[in-house]
């Protein structure tokens, strides 16, 4: 299925039956919705519908040009315009890397259409803000400055990206899967505009989370520390679950099983 916005079309894998509870699924940086595809056959299986997006920027038909476009509250507006397409009240909404950072904003900002909410590796974006002066994330997040440059990051790309993704622990197939799509023309420079658009995210506030909510962290993400997960629960006043594996950043890649276990388990908890 398509969802549609003015002036942009998102592409959108739809499994499992249209007559079940749906699950978006909302993938991160430099993924594709083949992210989930392990994660989404379990949870077809359990009897959910889910729905993958491609995101903002990773599609010629959905890539703006302006950085103010990849602000959180559009790419929130997008889940939002999902849900209207397929015809949902509601969603359980899962989102991984940038994708989780904009499911905490579609929780937070529209919590009418979320039905409940699970994070993979993102902290809650107030706890991510204070955990960089509070701890050593802002020394992991050294490259987000990086990536305020114009050019310089997309000329690096071509020589260091690889080697980064595999040594961050990502399973050589996505290694190269990824790196094909972002080879694609101005592939790589709508990915990192979602990284462009944070000065242009402040508003308005998000505030606490009153859904329903599982936040699922490896113990060895490369790019999260341990002091915005801690965090995070601060920030959530409804049902309010942590997870922690033993694993790294790739969470959809590398432990499909426990990131599809950790969302049946919060879409039951919301079942009665």
């Amino acid at each position: 299925m398509d969802s549609r916005l003015p002036g942009l079309r998102f592409d959108v894998v739809d499994s499992g039956s249209a007559e079940t509870p749906a699950v978006v699924l909302l993938h991160g940086f430099p993924q594709q919705p083949y992210s989930f595809d392990a994660v989404a056959r379990q949870l077809n299986a359990a009897g959910l519908r889910t729905l993958t997006p491609t995101q903002r920027g990773y599609t010629p038909a959905a890539r703006p040009t302006r950085r103010r476009d990849y602000r959180t509250s559009a790419a929130a507006a997008d889940v939002v315009a999902l849900l209207e397409t397929a015809g949902l009240a509601q969603a359980h909404i899962v989102g991984h890397d940038w994708g989780g950072n904009q499911a905490w904003g579609v929780a937070g900002w529209h919590p009418d259409r979320v039905a409940s909410l699970t994070v993979l590796s993102t902290p809650h974006p107030a706890a991510f803000v204070k955990s960089l002066w509070t701890s050593r994330q802002g020394l992991l997040s050294w490259y987000i400055g990086l990536f305020q440059l114009p050019a310089l990051p997309e000329l690096m790309a071509r020589r260091t990206l690889a080697k980064s993704l595999r040594d961050s622990g990502l399973p050589r197939e996505f290694v190269d899967r990824y790196t094909a799509a972002l080879a694609e023309p101005g592939a790589f420079t709508g990915a990192l505009n979602w990284y462009r658009g944070i000065p242009f995210s402040r508003r308005p506030p998000l505030g606490r989370i009153k859904v329903p909510t599982s936040y699922v962290w490896g113990r060895y993400d490369i790019a999260l520390a341990r002091r915005g997960v801690e965090l995070t629960a601060d920030y959530v006043v409804g049902p309010y679950e942590l997870v922690e594996l033993e694993a790294g950043h790739w969470l959809p890649e590398t432990e499909p099983d426990a990131v599809a276990h950790a969302i049946l388990a919060r879409v039951r908890s919301t079942q009665g």
